[in-house]
C-alpha cells in the first residue's frame, strides 16, 4: 500500500514538475501582452482587431503542431450570423395605430405581415416581467405579448435592446413575437406589417486538435478571444484591451495546446478553441457544440479570466456549477499536495455559470464548466479601459495554468472521466 500511494504521489509531483518547467512565464506574458496590445484595438467582433487576433492565434497553434478540426484546412472554424434591423413597421391593435415606441417584434424573418395572431399574452401589472419574458420565449410560438404600461421602464429597456438590430444564426426560421405596452388585454383584431434589412455577418472561432489514441473522446479546452472594441474615453484612453477578460483564457488555451503536444499523442484527443462573439451572445461556443456529438466529449475546461490573484489567495481558482458533476472534485485530487487549489464558486448569485462559453454544452450534458479567479464582485476593472496587461499578476496567472494542466491530466490520461451534467437540472 505504501509503494502505491508512493507511485501515485511521485507521479503527481512528476506531472507538477512537468509543469513548472514546460509552461514558462515568459511565453505566457508575450501571448497575453500581444493580444492585449492597443494595436488589437480591444478585438471587438466584425472588426480589424479581432482578425488580427484570430491570425495571431492562428500562427500559434501552427507553431505548436496542431491539426485543424475533422474537415476542416485551416485553424479557422468559419461560420456566418444574420443581423436583422427594423426598416419599416406597422403596428394596428383593435383598430388604434401603435405608436413606434410602444412596440417591439422579436423575429428571425426577413417580413413579417399578420392580419391575426396564433396565440396571446399578457404580462400584468403585478407580474415579474423578466420572468414572464423568458416564459413566454419558451413557449416558441408565434404570438403577440400586450404588456401593462405599470413596466413602461423595463419595456423601455426591453424595446432598446430589441429594436435596434438582432442577431440570428438562421433566416426565416422559428417563431416570431410581437411585445406591445397597452392597456388592453384583449386581442379583437391585429395588422402588423415588419421589414427587415438583413446584413450577413461571417465569424469565426479559432480551434486546433492534438488527436488521441480515442479518436472520439474529447477533452476541450476552451477560452473567448473577442472583447468589447472601443469605450467612451478615460485620460485618453478609449481601448477596452480585455487583458483578464479574456485575452488571460485564451493565452492559457494556446500554453495549454504547447504543453499537451510536447507530450506526445494523448490518450484521449484534445481539442483547443478560442470562442469568437462571446461578448454579443456567445454566438461562437452555440456554433462549436452544434459541429460535436455532445455525448463524446468528456469534458470542457472554459477558462475565463485567471489574471489575478482570487479571493482564496494566489494560485488559486474557482469552478462555476461545481456542485453538477464531479469535474471539480477531480481537479482538487490531482492538484492536492501542490501550491494550487480549486475552490467551488463563491459568486453564485451572479449566476457565472450561464455566463460563459461553457454553458452552450453543459446544457447538452457534457462536465462543462469555467475556471476564473476573478473577484469579480469587486473587479473595478471588469469591462473598462483599464483591463490591461499591467494590471494582470504574471506570477498568478503562469501558476493557474500550472494548475489546470496538472488537473486536467488525468481526464486527458483517459484515468477520470467525470459524471454528466444532469440536463434537466440546467436553465
Amino acid at each position: 500500500m505504501k509503494r502505491v500511494i508512493t507511485l501515485i504521489l511521485s507521479l503527481m509531483v512528476s506531472h507538477y514538475g512537468f509543469a513548472q518547467s514546460s509552461i514558462k512565464q515568459t511565453e505566457v506574458e508575450r501571448i497575453v501582452k500581444t493580444l492585449s496590445a492597443d494595436d488589437m484595438m480591444g478585438r471587438r467582433t466584425f472588426t480589424p482587431g479581432i482578425e488580427k487576433a484570430s491570425i495571431f492565434l492562428q500562427a500559434e497553434f501552427k507553431r505548436i503542431g496542431l491539426k485543424p478540426l475533422t474537415g476542416l484546412n485551416s485553424f479557422e472554424q468559419k461560420f456566418s450570423m444574420y443581423s436583422l434591423k427594423p426598416e419599416q413597421s406597422t403596428v394596428v391593435l383593435n383598430d388604434t395605430e401603435i405608436g413606434k415606441d410602444k412596440y417591439f417584434f422579436m423575429t428571425g424573418h426577413e417580413s413579417i405581415a399578420w392580419t391575426s395572431p396564433k396565440q396571446v399574452f399578457y404580462i400584468g401589472e403585478n407580474a415579474n416581467y423578466r420572468k414572464a419574458f423568458g416564459e413566454i420565449l419558451s413557449k416558441k410560438v408565434d404570438a403577440v405579448v400586450l404588456v401593462n404600461p405599470k413596466h413602461q421602464k423595463t419595456f423601455a429597456n426591453y424595446h432598446r435592446r430589441f429594436n435596434s438590430s438582432s442577431m440570428k444564426e438562421s433566416l426565416g426560421k422559428g417563431e416570431s413575437q410581437l411585445f406591445i405596452l397597452a392597456d388592453s388585454v384583449q386581442v379583437n383584431d391585429i395588422k402588423a406589417e415588419l421589414t427587415n434589412k438583413v446584413e450577413t455577418l461571417p465569424l469565426a472561432n479559432v480551434a486546433g486538435v492534438i488527436p488521441g489514441k480515442r479518436a472520439n473522446e474529447y477533452v476541450v479546452f476552451s477560452g473567448h478571444y473577442d472583447h468589447l472594441g472601443y469605450q467612451k474615453a478615460v485620460e485618453g484612453d478609449s481601448i477596452a484591451n480585455g487583458a483578464d477578460d479574456d485575452a488571460s483564457g485564451t493565452t492559457a488555451v494556446v500554453a495549454l495546446a504547447d504543453y499537451f503536444k510536447k507530450q506526445g499523442k494523448p490518450e484521449r484527443t484534445l481539442i483547443f478553441v478560442c470562442f469568437t462573439a462571446e461578448e454579443i451572445g456567445g454566438y461562437g461556443s452555440q456554433y462549436f457544440s452544434k459541429q460535436l456529438n455532445p455525448d463524446e466529449i468528456v469534458a470542457m475546461f472554459n477558462i475565463e479570466m485567471i489574471g489575478k490573484a482570487s479571493k482564496f489567495g494566489a494560485n488559486s481558482a474557482f469552478i462555476t456549477g461545481f456542485e453538477r458533476s464531479d469535474f471539480g472534485t477531480i481537479l482538487q485530487e490531482a492538484v492536492k499536495g501542490s501550491p494550487y487549489s480549486f475552490h467551488p464558486d463563491p459568486y453564485t448569485e451572479q449566476n457565472l455559470f450561464y455566463r460563459s462559453d461553457n454553458a452552450t454544452l453543459a446544457r447538452l450534458g457534457v462536465p462543462a464548466h469555467s475556471i476564473s479567479s476573478d473577484q469579480i464582485d469587486i473587479d473595478k476593472l471588469y469591462h473598462s479601459v483599464d483591463d490591461e496587461f499591467e494590471s494582470l499578476d504574471m506570477k498568478h496567472m503562469t501558476n493557474m495554468i500550472r494548475a489546470i494542466a496538472v488537473g486536467a491530466k488525468s481526464m486527458v490520461d483517459g484515468k477520470a472521466t467525470p459524471k454528466r451534467v444532469n440536463k434537466a437540472e440546467v436553465d
